[in-house]
């Protein structure tokens, strides 16, 4: 087969085997399948453990794509690589060809020359008329272009071997390009398909993380509803459940706060003084705190008329060492032999006594806790209310229950519903005056000149009402 043609057929397969290649699609090799991440040696729940395999799973997902796109680059710049060798090959061939053209063209010329002087010397020999010298030095221009012609066809003989040497390592060349460009568009397209299995899978586990999101803030939502009925349920079973005598009692020695009243008046002979001691408990309606008492533990007694008081002092005092100063003695609307005595909030804190409140329902048990004496005993007692009374229910004193101390219901006893709030107070030896608020109908305030107050003429209203009660309350 003529070269040229060779070339050029070799030309045309090359630049249509270029043309068609797809060299923007080369991808690296297939990425080994992502590792399943490990549970959690101290996983808790199944949700936790799922949740921190979509974690896992996701930043092995994201580890892999980085390691993909740094093959694909590596391939793209393999590939450019390859074109540029494959350019210079091309280029190289060009110029042999180049090369041979010329020294082809040379060579036809000097084939020419050679031709011009064998016909000069031809035609010299025939004319006969050329001299020796002439002949001599035409043959030796004969030789030389000879010669010539003959090193140039040497020359032409190894600039075609080392073209078709370069033409086989060429295509030696080209084969390996293009068994390279077929294996990187297999990568490519096993990348592909395996970046779309990793696109579906991330889908997958996207849409199971969210549904487990979505699970466990249902979860959380249960919890936290099973823990408001749970706090609901222990409240209501701890204000249904009954709580022992010996408890509240216990609870009273260490809270009980004691109070101490000083009064003095104008007597007979001189100013006459009146101390009393009494323990009670602080109590609260929601707003203010209070001190509880009978109107027979303090100085004032409704069984007297008597000139008014000049001074009156009132004092808390506790274990601990504290001391503090009542501003005032109300007695209650509700009864006024109920006295109450007012407590700040400091107050109250510097005593670091218990504040008990009120009875929410006081009617939820039949039964009571009766402390006596401020302390000096206690029992169970049953009480009825009386519809005929309303405010107030009856004690039966006549079945006291395991009953500790050596005493018996009396006026003044603090009474406690078997929940530990505060019930009421005796008024008497047989009603308890259920308190629910402690709204005042007289004040009487403390100082060291109280004359402005007319203590006498308001003793003397407390003691009309007190005496206008049924006779079974008075």
């Amino acid at each position: 087969m003529n070269k040229t043609l060779l070339l050029i057929l070799c030309d045309f397969l090359l630049l249509n085997l270029l043309a068609l290649t797809r060299w923007e699609k080369a991808e690296p090799a297939r990425p080994k399948q992502a590792p399943v991440p490990e549970l959690a040696a101290n996983a808790v729940t199944k949700d936790q453990d799922l949740v921190e395999t979509m974690r896992q799973a996701l930043v092995d997902e994201k580890s892999t794509r980085d390691e993909l796109a740094q093959k694909l680059a590596s391939t793209d710049a393999t590939l450019a690589a390859r074109e540029q060798s494959l350019a210079a090959v091309q280029s190289e061939r060009t110029k042999l060809a180049e090369e041979k053209n010329a020294v082809a063209a040379t060579l036809t010329e000097t084939q020419q020359s050679a031709a011009e002087l064998a016909k000069k010397a031809n035609a010299a020999a025939e004319e006969a008329t050329m001299t020796k010298e002439q002949l001599a030095q035409l043959q030796r221009d004969l030789a030389e272009k000879q010669a010539e012609a003959e090193r140039q066809k040497q020359a032409l003989a190894k600039l075609e071997t080392k073209f078709e040497q370069t033409q086989t390592e060429a295509r030696k060349q080209i084969e390996g390009l293009t068994m390279a460009v077929v294996v990187g568009e297999q990568e490519k397209k096993n990348l592909r398909e395996a970046a779309e299995g990793l696109k579906s899978q991330v889908e997958t586990e996207r849409a199971e993380r969210l549904k487990v999101q979505e699970t466990t803030s249902q979860l959380a939502a249960g919890v936290g509803q099973l823990a408001t009925k749970s706090g609901e349920l222990t409240k209501e079973i701890r204000d249904n459940r009954p709580i022992n005598g010996n408890v509240l009692f216990n609870d009273f020695l260490a809270n009980r706060v004691k109070t101490t009243f000083t009064a003095a008046r104008k007597g007979l002979f001189g100013m006459s003084t009146r101390d009393k001691e009494s323990n009670t408990v602080l109590v609260t309606d929601g707003s203010q705190i209070y001190a509880l008492l009978h109107v027979a533990d303090t100085v004032f007694s409704y069984a007297e008329n008597g000139d008014d008081w000049e001074k009156l002092a009132v004092e808390f005092s506790r274990p601990s060492g504290y001391r503090g100063a009542a501003p005032a003695v109300e007695f209650l609307a509700q009864d006024p032999r109920i006295v109450v005595l007012p407590v700040d909030p400091a107050q109250a804190a510097a005593l670091g006594a218990k504040v008990y409140p009120l009875a929410a329902d006081p009617y939820k048990f039949p039964d009571a806790v009766l402390v006596s004496g401020g302390g000096k005993g206690y029992g169970e007692v049953g009480f009825k209310l009386d519809a005929s009374q309303p405010g107030f229910v009856r004690v039966d004193n006549r079945l006291i229950k395991r009953l500790f101390g050596d005493f018996a219901p009396s006026r003044g006893d603090l009474v406690f519903s078997k929940t530990g709030e505060l019930l009421g107070i005796m008024v008497n030896s047989d009603y308890c005056a259920v308190l629910k608020d402690f709204t005042p109908s007289r004040t009487i305030h403390t100082g060291e000149d109280i004359l402005a107050e007319h203590t006498g003429a308001t003793l003397d209203s407390l003691t009309a009402r007190v005496m206008a009660l049924p006779l079974k309350l008075q």
